[in-house]
């Protein structure tokens, strides 16, 4: 999210009084988290809900978990599956909120985690290639097992390298059970983030990120809020309860 701190609003002294304070909060940028909730319909995934803010984990904690109370999806009927990336918080609310879901760890970012390590500890690009394509087959097979062991075995060229080693076992050994690529696919589970780098594009980027512009935290979110109405089909019944408000009010 381009971002812009509160304290750039307003004036500040200047020729005329003229000199905005925007300038001073310029380069600023924040992570928005989100989710997004979709039915697998054969090979179609069919978006029914997506919520990305500019929040910190515990408020996207929450909303996720209102969203479960509001019966969203109907758990009892349909099989659940979660994808994430390695952030331990988002495994902790997934844990808590539906222990019964299958766990996916993206294989984007898996092969990116293997990707960054073999860049560092090869030389050759041949040779980081095949040791990456070797490594994924054997997550793919259930070898969680062998491919820990081999990080630990493996010797490093550089002080890059044993860096890059441990972040592989570290981001490999805590998800260890959410890497099955081969059972999951099997089971008619979806593998990568596609879905929700799709919904970061058409709700955010989309809008955020057009040249030149900057957002205030407030109003960032307020917008973000409906784009999400917009495409989630609620747009109608959000200005009718609006409306409604001012009414009584």
């Amino acid at each position: 999210m381009p971002w812009r701190p509160e304290r750039a609003r307003g004036r500040r002294p200047g020729q005329a009084r003229q000199r905005a304070r925007r300038a001073q909060g310029r380069h600023a940028w924040r992570e928005a988290q989100g989710f997004r909730f979709s039915w697998l319909n054969g090979d179609r995934i069919v978006h029914v809900l997506s919520w990305p803010q500019g929040q910190t984990a515990g408020d996207l904690g929450e909303a996720v978990q209102q969203r479960k109370e509001a019966g969203v999806i109907p758990e009892d009927t349909v099989r659940l599956c979660v994808m994430g990336d390695g952030a331990e918080w988002i495994w902790k609310h997934v844990q808590a909120l539906w222990p019964q879901a299958c766990q996916v760890l993206d294989s984007y970012h898996c092969s990116e985690y293997l990707h960054k390590g073999a860049k560092v500890q090869y030389s050759a690009p041949l040779h980081a290639l095949a040791w990456v394509e070797a490594t994924l087959t054997r997550l793919s097979m259930g070898k969680v097992g062998w491919v820990l062991g081999g990080l630990r075995r493996m010797q490093p060229t550089s002080e890059a390298a044993l860096k890059a080693i441990d972040h592989c076992w570290v981001s490999l050994n805590d998800p260890r059970g959410r890497t099955h690529y081969r059972t999951f696919r099997r089971g008619g589970y979806p593998l990568g983030s596609g879905g929700m780098e799709s919904s970061n594009k058409f709700i955010c980027h989309v809008r955020w990120k057009r040249s030149g512009a900057w957002w205030y935290e407030v109003k960032s979110n307020q917008m973000l809020a409906l784009r999400c109405a917009k495409y989630n089909g609620t747009f109608h019944q959000i200005f009718t309860r609006h409306q409604r408000q001012k009414s009584a009010a």
